[in-house]
C-alpha cells in the first residue's frame, strides 16, 4: 500500500511539472516579445529572434537555429504586413497544427503595401497584448485571471504614453518635420505632424534610390529650415541618408533618432517614452 501511494504521489508531481512548464512564444521582433513577456509573466518563456539594435532587421536572413526556435513555439508572433517575410516562410517549413500564430498587421486590418513599422501606431500594442492574453487563457486556462490581471497592469502602463501623445500633439500639431524612413509615421501621424518627403522616405525604405527631384526637395526642405526636426533611422544608414543627417546638422536642424529594435534593458513603454521626449526636446519642450 505504501508501494502504491509513493507511486501515485511521484505520478501526480510529474504530471503537475508538466503543467507548469511554461508555454514556449517565439517572436519575430523583440518588442512583442517584451510586451509578451509583462502579458504571460512566468507563465511563458518567450524567445526573440530580431533583438540587436544595431543590426539592419530588413537585412535579416534565417539560420537553422531559427528554424529550430519556431518549430518549438507553441505560440509564434510576427508583425507581418511583409515586414518579416522571413518569419512567414519559415513557419510554412514546420507545419504544426497545434501552434497558434498572432500576425499583428493582420489585428490592426494592415496589409502588405502599407506601413509596416506598426509598433509605432498607438493602437497596436494594446490590441496585440489582448490577443495575446485571449489566446494564453485558452492554452493554459488555469492561468487565465492572471493573464488578465497582467493585461490590466499592461494597458494601465500605457497611460502616460497616451499623455504624451495629447500634450505633443496639442504643442506642434501642424508643425513641419522630415524623416529618412517612415519608421516613425505612425506616430507622427498621431501627434499631427506635417510630415514631408513621403517619396523619398518610401524608396529608402524599399532599398530603392529616390529620384533626383526628391532628393533636391529634402535637400531645400533641410537648408531652407522648412522642417523643425529630421528624424533618423539609427538602425539603417547608407551615403545618402547620412549625408541628409549631416546636412541637417549643418543647418541647425534638431536631427530625432528612432530604431526599429528595442534597445536592451528597456520595456517597450520606456524605449517609446524615451523618443517622445527627444522629439519634445527637439522641437522646444513645450509639451506639458
Amino acid at each position: 500500500m505504501r508501494i502504491l501511494s509513493l507511486v501515485v504521489l511521484v505520478f501526480g508531481l510529474g504530471v503537475a511539472a508538466a503543467r507548469a512548464a511554461p508555454i514556449n512564444v517565439v517572436v519575430a521582433e523583440n518588442f512583442y516579445g517584451d510586451v509578451a513577456k509583462q502579458i504571460g509573466g512566468a507563465s511563458v518563456a518567450v524567445s526573440s529572434i530580431l533583438t540587436n539594435p544595431d543590426e539592419d532587421p530588413h537585412l535579416f536572413e534565417a539560420s537553422p537555429s531559427t528554424a529550430r526556435q519556431i518549430a518549438d513555439g507553441r505560440i509564434a508572433i510576427l508583425n507581418g504586413a511583409d515586414y518579416d517575410p522571413w518569419m512567414v516562410k519559415l513557419l510554412a517549413g514546420s507545419p504544426n497544427p497545434r501552434r497558434i500564430t498572432i500576425e499583428v498587421a493582420a489585428l490592426v486590418h494592415k496589409k502588405a503595401g502599407d506601413n509596416p513599422h506598426l509598433w509605432y501606431d498607438p493602437p497596436t500594442m494594446p490590441a496585440f497584448a489582448a490577443a495575446l492574453a485571449a489566446q494564453l487563457g485558452e492554452v493554459d486556462p488555469a492561468h487565465r485571471a492572471d493573464y488578465t490581471r497582467n493585461l490590466a497592469a499592461f494597458t494601465a502602463s500605457l497611460s502616460p504614453l497616451t499623455v504624451k501623445i495629447a500634450a505633443l500633439r496639442k504643442a506642434y500639431a501642424g508643425t513641419a518635420v522630415t524623416a529618412t524612413e517612415p519608421v516613425f509615421g505612425y506616430m507622427a501621424d498621431a501627434i499631427g505632424l506635417a510630415m514631408r518627403n513621403d517619396r523619398f522616405q518610401l524608396a529608402v525604405m524599399n532599398d530603392t534610390e529616390p529620384g533626383a527631384s526628391d532628393i533636391a526637395a529634402f535637400e531645400n526642405d533641410l537648408k531652407s529650415h522648412r522642417v523643425r526636426v529630421l528624424i533618423y533611422n539609427d538602425q539603417t544608414s547608407d551615403a545618402l541618408t547620412t549625408r541628409m543627417k549631416n546636412l541637417a546638422k549643418d543647418n541647425g536642424i534638431p536631427v530625432v533618432g528612432v530604431s526599429e529594435t528595442e534597445p536592451p534593458g528597456v520595456t517597450y513603454q520606456d524605449w517609446m517614452m524615451r523618443q517622445l521626449t527627444a522629439l519634445d526636446a527637439a522641437l522646444g519642450g513645450k509639451a506639458h
